[in-house]
């Protein structure tokens, strides 16, 4: 049998089966006497591994085997869930989304996963409990100074740099009695070593021991190619050092020291964070059916290129509807009327179809970032919960998959930088749990999709002061500038106000890329925040390439379309009704007053004039509560329109967000309402 060709399909199924047992193992870890979600997963993983053998993929069949047997357990009420345990489904499902995302970029799918299955089969056994009491029993017995525990990214650094011929060293110190200013001591062997070598984890956390919040002993993990014996004396040629212990490592024993800390140390720490979701309509409209009768699957999968073939064919079947319609109104014959409006009628549906072939709602981007939440969350050390709102929001398939890196750098920034630790949420008197919201809805043709924290804010002037020292701006520059030119600094390349780097941040790779993807999407990104009260970042995504109802207007001789789901109505109105405030025209629009913006000027026309008397035609624009009156010059009237991007060199015209041909072959650009609207 040729495989081959049913492999996009196991792709595909697979993608689908994995991030459900991800979502429905972080239902379970909110609800662990759900035997229900349990038999999800084990569906999901039973089917898993069943196209995983019929297609060759030995590695990645059986370790979902070994994920099944302890599935099984559970479910038969043998096993009840723990901390070990869900950890280690966790890095089973992340080592099978590593190896399909080696088939998908045409590998053979193989790993080396027996650690994680000799961690499965522990758990089977039963002999995994006795592990845990022991690391937690040495834990103890250290008072915590000899657990140290790695996360992935830190053990993957500590293997790559055996790997690189470096030499990889636990050490501990030990401070004497008389010793007063100990974290000065701690200070001077931190800056010993560092000036050698690099130090990946230390425990107390550097924080901690900066504070002084320890006793007299501190341990840490450290690469370096000094010799053992140098390191000892850089160490103890320090005063008030009582001792130092350093013990060399290699593969087997960093293996060795973090399978039992996988047990106890991450067991300790911060429990999984928890997500809410808002129900929705759409929630309700894809709920099972109360019948009890089963529906078939009535979907088929089809290559997005092609859907992309059938969008452009039909874009240019539109633009000949149009100059259809034109030339049946000055030839005015009856038989050709009728014809082009039953045409028409029927393009008008067949681009419905079409647009909602390639629309995709946007959850299958959130769908994965609530076990990213939880990761970060454990890794942090602290107690995070993600709420999502608007997943149902539907977005065009090519956005949907470029925004997804983007959205991962700004929740983890607002998990890192933004939510503060649980003891500074305590001093600052709110919960302990920090809120990370992610939300998305329609404004006009744009989508916008908000994170937003209720974290400590941005601080303005550490962040101008880390600008200074970067040499981002100067200091008299930064005494001028308004709240929202200081939050725009984060954007800035290699800028970062982290005091120290870690796997997350500090290293000032983050903000500037979201940026740089956004804006080569067509769209924007825009800072709010208030200190003590958290921080929101809103991303105004446009539709890249789709077909949308648009007013035609003229300005001067040249014509426009503005978005018709940006219009609230069209109106005439005396010039007299203007009024000038504070240097700006106003208009009184039913009981409110709302800015008045003259679109010739603002665009620069060419050979427009302002009228200076009579009635003003007037469009009136929404972007969320925000109203304003556009002045135009005349209006052609209501029209399906195909919106092009303008390509990367036009990437950054303002107010203009892309252009259309109409029937008459000629270009007419279209209006972005939302950057009219401050």
């Amino acid at each position: 049998m040729e495989l081959n060709q049913y492999l996009s399909m196991f792709i595909d199924e697979s993608t689908e089966h994995l991030q459900s047992i991800n979502e429905k193992l972080l239902e379970l870890e909110q609800s662990p006497d759900n035997l229900d979600i349990v038999n999800v997963i084990f569906r999901s993983a039973h089917t898993l591994k069943g196209m995983a053998a019929t297609m060759g993929f030995e590695d990645l069949a059986s370790l979902t085997h070994q994920m099944e047997n302890v599935l099984d357990l559970v479910r038969g009420g043998k096993l009840t869930v723990d901390s070990f345990i869900f950890d280690g489904l966790f890095k089973s499902t992340d080592a099978l989304e590593a190896m399909l995302s080696d088939i998908i970029a045409g590998g053979t799918g193989k790993a080396d996963v027996s650690g994680i299955v000799a961690v499965l089969k522990s758990i089977v056994s039963g002999e995994y409990k006795e592990a845990v009491g022991a690391a937690a029993a040495a834990s103890e017995g250290a008072s915590g100074e000899d657990a140290v525990a790695l996360d992935q990214f830190q053990l993957s650094v500590l293997e790559q740099s055996l790997d690189s011929e470096f030499q990889v060293y636990f050490i501990r110190t030990e401070l004497t009695e008389e010793c007063v200013l100990r974290a000065a001591r701690a200070y001077m062997v931190f800056r010993q070593l560092e000036d050698n070598g690099e130090i990946i984890k230390s425990f107390p956390s550097v924080e901690d021991i900066e504070q002084d919040k320890f006793d007299r002993a501190f341990s840490l993990y450290y690469v370096s190619k000094l010799p053992q014996e140098a390191i000892v004396h850089l160490i103890e040629d320090i005063s008030e050092i009582r001792s130092a212990t350093v013990t060399p490592l290699d593969h087997d024993s960093l293996r060795l020291i973090t399978q039992p800390i996988l047990t106890a140390a991450e067991t300790a720490a911060t429990a999984a964070a928890p997500v809410k979701r808002e129900e929705t309509a759409a929630a309700a409209k894809t709920a099972p059916a109360s019948s009890g009768h089963a529906v078939a699957n009535r979907t088929i999968r089809v290559d997005l290129d092609r859907l992309d073939h059938l969008m452009n064919l039909f874009s240019e079947l539109l633009i000949d509807r149009v100059r259809l319609e034109q030339l049946a109104s000055e030839i005015r014959r009856s038989d050709l009327t009728e014809t082009v409006e039953h045409m028409s009628r029927v393009s008008s549906d067949l681009q419905n179809i079409v647009l909602n072939l390639r629309m995709v709602p946007i959850d299958t981007v959130f769908n994965r970032f609530p076990r990213m939440i939880r990761d970060v969350a454990k890794t942090l050390g602290k107690k995070l919960e993600l709420v999502i709102s608007g997943a149902e929001t539907e977005l065009d398939r090519t956005v949907v998959d470029e925004i997804g890196d983007p959205l991962v750098h700004l929740l983890r920034n607002s998990a890192d930088h933004g939510i503060e630790t649980i003891e500074n949420r305590k001093k600052a008197g709110k919960d302990e749990t920090g809120t990370i919201q992610l939300r998305a809805y329609h404004s006009g043709n744009h989508v916008i999709i908000e994170v937003s924290d209720d974290g400590a804010g941005i601080n303005r002037a550490k962040t101008l002061a880390a600008a200074i020292k970067k040499g981002v701006v100067t200091e008299e520059a930064a005494e001028r500038m308004s709240d929202e030119e200081v939050y725009r600094l984060l954007f800035a390349s290699g800028f970062s106000t982290a005091e120290k780097i870690s796997d997350l941040s500090g290293r000032g790779v983050g903000l500037d890329v979201v940026k740089t993807k956004i804006e080569s999407l067509g769209g924007q990104i825009h800072i709010t925040s208030k200190e003590g009260v958290g921080t929101t970042f809103s991303v105004n995504l446009p539709l890249t390439l789709s077909i949308i109802g648009a007013m035609l207007i003229e300005i001067g001789s040249e014509k426009y379309a503005i978005p018709l789901n940006s219009i609230v109505e069209t109106a005439a109105v005396d010039m007299n009704k203007i009024r000038r405030i504070h240097g700006n025209d106003h208009l009184d629009y039913r009981g409110s007053v709302i800015p008045v913006i003259d679109l010739g000027t603002v665009l620069d026309v060419p050979g427009y004039q302002p009228a200076d008397s009579g009635e003003l035609n007037l469009v009136i624009i929404r972007k969320r509560e925000k109203l304003a009156a556009l002045i135009v010059s005349d209006f052609i009237g209501q029209q399906e329109i195909v919106l092009k991007n303008l390509g990367k060199y036009l990437s950054k015209v303002f107010a203009v967000s892309g252009a259309t041909i109409l029937g008459d072959g000629q270009v007419a650009l279209i209006i972005n309402p939302n950057a009219l609207i401050k």
